[in-house]
């Protein structure tokens, strides 16, 4: 079973709560796929989770373009935990961030995960307001391509020990 990790801020039950739940559904209906989700605005991600995850959805609200302070935490522990030798990079990402008007804080959250080593593996999705309709519909295949590309990640390394 690979694992994805859903790391995401959102405050009470915010719209990035709510597109972190679409992609969590994404994930979760491709067999062989669990999902495990943490919001930064309430507990940090252990080291740990990261090093055993297979794949990470990462998600903001947009705070003054800009991600907001809970990710960028989650951010700075990766890359402390690069330097001290853990495995935590080249891990397939998708990022995913809501506003309220602008939407310009993407960038930085795809500066963030290049930074950090990750794989984006699709398009990021920007979502003004609540995820619905087609905004959710994206929200969820966003998730079905980050499962999808961690079992071909699997896949492509049984054929590499073969």
């Amino acid at each position: 079973m690979k694992t994805v990790l859903i790391v995401y801020h959102s405050q009470e039950v915010g719209n990035t709560r709510r597109a972190a739940k679409l992609v969590a559904k994404g994930c979760a209906g491709v067999p062989g796929v669990k999902v495990r989700a943490y919001n930064v605005h309430r507990e940090r991600v252990p080291i740990g989770a990261v090093e055993r995850a297979d794949g990470l959805a990462l998600g903001s609200p947009d705070y003054f373009s800009y991600v907001a302070g809970g990710l960028k935490q989650f951010f700075d522990d990766l890359k402390i935990a690069e330097w001290a030798g853990r495995k935590v990079t080249g891990k397939p990402c998708v990022c995913f961030l809501t506003h309220g008007g602008g939407g310009a804080g993407i960038r930085s959250l795809e500066y963030l995960a290049g930074h950090a080593g990750l794989e984006r593996i699709a398009k990021s999705l920007v979502c003004e307001g609540p995820p619905k309709g087609r905004a959710a519909e994206k929200a969820v295949a966003l998730g079905r391509a980050l499962a999808d590309a961690v079992l071909r990640e699997k896949a492509r390394r049984r054929r590499a020990k073969s």
